[in-house]
């Protein structure tokens, strides 16, 4: 690591809040400041989509499940492929047709403010430890680099450096510069990756596909594992990342929000299914990097290596094997990564809070310049929070993408579950719902938390689905007639009538 990388990633760092603040415009109002007035090209909000959902955990261990073990976990993008069409066909329609602003106003208009807040305040908590722990991925590589130019910089002020710049654009300018700066975040961490294969393969004397062939690690499909406990037995990685998927891009606000700044319905399809697309070559990229690492560290084990996790096998590479200058823009590519995650957190948790609690339960109306001056007070307390949140973790035993997926798909299921219940099952009512959303959040934390191994994390989705709307469909047996509209809901169409 020489002083040009440290050059390189203080530009970045730079060139990220200048662009940020640059493009995002005048914010005028509340839906300029949270869904950009509904004008933002489709194209920006996919590669925005793929950004966010991407983060830190892809860059640095995707590759290390590749070098561990082989390359089903691309099994779960085509899951994911299929779930973002779910959620085209079957979700958007209705976020348009009500003008929502997001996710969670569906809940409300169905159910009531009560399971609106209740989803609301969920994301916000899993949410926050979900990315907590990419933020604390980032930090890993600058952690090992650092320390191997002897500075003893902790984990907390890494995160700090990062968490300042971010919310710095996200404060003043809103999704706007949320989607604006992830199109330059994605570029950078997918050249960074690209640059990485292309060095690692010219540094090897063998074929690497062929060393990882003999190995067993170019297997994409796995049809022998254990589909209960194995996370990519392949029906268990289609249908678990299927349903993951329709979750965080059909009812977590982190992606409905962007989808909602679309032109139009037809541009927001457009946008979440060639995302998925995306998604799967730079799930490809980054385990074909896992591969040649294989090779490139002679088929060592991570023990041999002398590292603790999997995690730390791209950035130890990055570290030692690339050249001035390169070292600096792949570890900028990482921050970029961590970066995009932790501004679209930002801006969906300050579109929730403002939305979906304070204009809810506030007992004042506010003007437009009030509403945006709150909005953005907001967006300064949870990005606070999230610096916290970050700090606290220290390490983790098991590739932290897997933790990641983990802790989002606690509450995933119960969040996909009640959008379900109130589509399918017109008996349902808040009381229903909100029973049913709670006793699926609360055994999925109790698998999590006691019976981590008992069941893969790609079933936690579908577990969580399964509970809401099958306990909620036993509970709205109880009444003898259809839920009352609920004022300011959307009429159904005539599919959705039962």
């Amino acid at each position: 690591m020489q002083t040009v990388d440290i050059v390189v990633i203080i530009v970045y760092l730079l060139c990220s809040a200048w662009l940020g603040l640059k493009l995002s415009g005048r914010q005028r109002n509340v839906k300029d400041y949270f869904i950009g007035g509904r004008d933002l090209p489709w194209w920006a909000v996919c590669i925005s989509v793929v950004a966010t959902e991407t983060s830190a955990l892809t860059v640095i261990s995707v590759p290390g499940i590749a070098y561990l073990g082989d390359v089903t976990f691309l099994q779960v993008a085509v899951g994911y492929l299929i779930g973002r069409i779910v959620v085209a066909f079957l979700l958007l329609p209705r976020y348009y047709r009500g003008e929502m602003t997001t996710a969670y106003a569906y809940l409300g208009l169905r159910f009531g403010r009560g399971m609106q807040a209740t989803a609301s305040v969920t994301f916000l908590f899993t949410r926050l430890l979900a990315d907590g722990v990419r933020l604390f991925a980032a930090a890993i590589p600058m952690k090992i680099i650092l320390d191997s130019l002897g500075l003893d910089i902790s984990y907390f002020v890494i995160v700090a450096i990062m968490g300042v710049v971010t919310i710095l654009y996200t404060l003043v300018g809103g999704i706007r510069a949320v989607v604006w700066t992830d199109v330059l975040q994605m570029g950078v961490w997918l050249v960074g990756g690209i640059i990485s294969l292309v060095i690692i393969t010219g540094n090897l004397d063998v074929n690497f596909l062929t060393v990882a062939a003999e190995e067993g690690k170019t297997r994409i499909l796995d049809l022998t594992s254990d589909p209960i406990s194995s996370p990519y037995a392949t029906i268990t990685a289609v249908l678990g990342g299927a349903l993951l998927s329709t979750a965080s891009h059909g009812a977590d606000q982190l992606i409905v929000q962007r989808l909602l700044g679309c032109r139009t319905l037809r541009d927001a399809q457009k946008a979440v299914i060639v995302s998925g697309v995306v998604v799967f070559f730079q799930f490809a990229l980054f385990l074909t990097v896992g591969l040649a690492l294989y090779s490139y560290f002679e088929r060592a084990t991570v023990e041999q290596l002398g590292l603790s996790t999997s995690d730390e096998l791209f950035p130890v590479f990055i570290a030692e094997g690339l050249p001035p200058g390169l070292a600096g823009l792949v570890l900028a590519g990482i921050m970029a990564a961590a970066m995009s995650t932790l501004s679209s957190s930002l801006s969906a948790l300050s579109s929730s809070s403002m939305a979906d609690l304070y204009e809810r339960f506030a007992h004042r109306r506010l003007d437009q310049e009030q509403a945006l001056r709150v909005s953005r007070l907001f967006t300064l307390g949870w990005g606070l929070v999230f610096i916290g949140a970050a700090a606290m973790f220290t390490g983790t035993d098991s590739p932290v993408v897997e933790l990641g997926l983990s802790v989002a798909s606690i509450t995933y299921g119960g969040l996909l579950g009640a959008f379900f219940l109130g589509l399918w099952v017109r008996r349902a009512r808040q009381a229903d719902a909100a029973l049913a959303f709670g006793v699926a959040v609360a055994t999925m934390a109790w698998l999590f938390l006691f019976a981590p191994d008992l069941v893969g994390f790609t079933w936690y989705t579908a577990i969580g689905c399964t509970i809401t709307v099958g306990l909620g469909y036993l509970s709205s047996l109880r009444h003898r007639e259809d839920a009352p509209e609920v004022e300011g809901a959307p009429a159904p169409t005539e599919e959705e009538r039962p």
